[in-house]
């Protein structure tokens, strides 16, 4: 009895380790035969297991949704990388997620082997969130977080109501490819049915959980690195000016001062970085970098290294200094943002 419990339970963590098995694969990974694997899948089934079987040479078992959550068994690397994420999200930006992962840690930390006890306290003990609430409008309800991954992994087309800034509430129907956190919000890279062409949508800003239709067939991804996508389509393409500017510091050292979502950051050299970013006014990437402290040189566009000129004046002259050749300060005329380094998706 106790050699049949064994194997069941070896039986069920095979299943819930990938999406579908065949008959002999799963005989062969537990050294029985493929009679004992089938009297096994009965009797998982009389336990309340939902197993569906496909027959043919390309059949298999697979481990179906049922009305309750079945027992997920974990090895120790699974069981600590859980506890890791369930600590990283519980004061997370997403709506009436946080007691939920509480919970979940409480009941993990309860059946947890001895000896993973210890490395799992020094785990919960060594990580810590920033303090703070998350902007009222980057709160995202979990159900819609799931929805979309859902429909990514199933490949549907997904149908829900969408507030777009400065723009009234409309229904988008979309191909979803890639759900993309920056920390403080998450956005879904898709294709729009209705536009016909590629699009970022902030899912804080969803106002319906999406309904899921019918299956697509994947098209050619816009770029190679979703996440990269994402990010220059948040930092550059909705503003009025490409700022380029070149750092006299590494990466890692700017990376420390100049958030995911408001820059993209490339390394030039071992020294040097060079950061782009969108912005509405010039004169506030210059008071930023100037408050970094470090050396940095202006790449693009014209009208900022004017304004930089100008604001140079102003400011030797209200030190007392003499700039005999300062240029004036003077307004900055209307001008078209510099090209982007490749194509990027709109963001509402």
């Amino acid at each position: 009895m106790l050699e049949t419990s064994a194997r069941l339970l070896h039986l069920l963590s095979l299943l819930q380790l990938r999406r579908e098995w065949t008959g002999a694969a799963l005989a062969e990974r537990m050294s029985v035969t493929e009679r004992t694997v089938r009297r096994d899948i009965g009797k998982l089934r009389s336990l309340g297991y939902p197993i569906s079987a496909s027959p043919g040479i390309a059949g298999g078992y697979q481990l179906g949704a049922g009305a309750q959550l079945p027992p997920l068994l974990l090895d120790d690397e699974e069981a600590l990388a859980v506890a890791l994420g369930l600590t990283a999200v519980a004061s997370g930006p997403v709506s009436g997620i946080g007691e939920a992962s509480v919970r979940a840690l409480v009941k993990l930390e309860q059946v947890l082997p001895g000896r993973l006890r210890p490395k799992f306290s020094a785990l919960r003990h060594s990580v810590s969130v920033l303090a703070g609430p998350p902007a009222a409008a980057s709160a995202v309800n979990p159900d819609i977080l799931t929805a979309f991954s859902t429909a990514i992994s199933e490949r549907r087309t997904a149908a829900f109501r969408y507030q777009a800034l400065e723009a009234a509430e409309g229904r988008r129907i979309v191909e979803p490819y890639k759900l993309v956190s920056t920390g403080r919000r998450w956005y879904l890279v898709a294709w729009c049915t209705e536009r016909q062409d590629w699009r970022t949508f902030r899912v804080d800003r969803c106002q319906s959980v999406p309904v899921l239709r019918e299956r697509f067939t994947p098209r050619p991804l816009p770029a190679r690195d979703l996440a990269a996508y994402v990010q220059a389509a948040i930092t550059r393409s909705p503003y009025r000016y490409d700022v380029v500017i070149r750092i006299a510091a590494p990466l890692a050292s700017v990376a420390e001062q100049v958030p995911a979502e408001v820059a993209v950051l490339e390394a030039d050299g071992p020294g040097h970085t060079v950061l782009r970013s969108g912005w509405d006014s010039l004169d506030q990437p210059l008071v930023r970098m100037a408050g970094m402290g470090v050396e940095f040189e202006i790449l693009a566009p014209e009208e900022m290294r004017e304004r930089a000129r100008a604001a140079s004046g102003l400011l030797a002259r209200a030190a007392g200094g003499q700039t005999p050749d300062a240029a004036p300060a003077q307004a900055l005329a209307p001008a078209r943002p510099a090209p982007a380094a490749g194509p990027v998706p709109p963001t509402h």
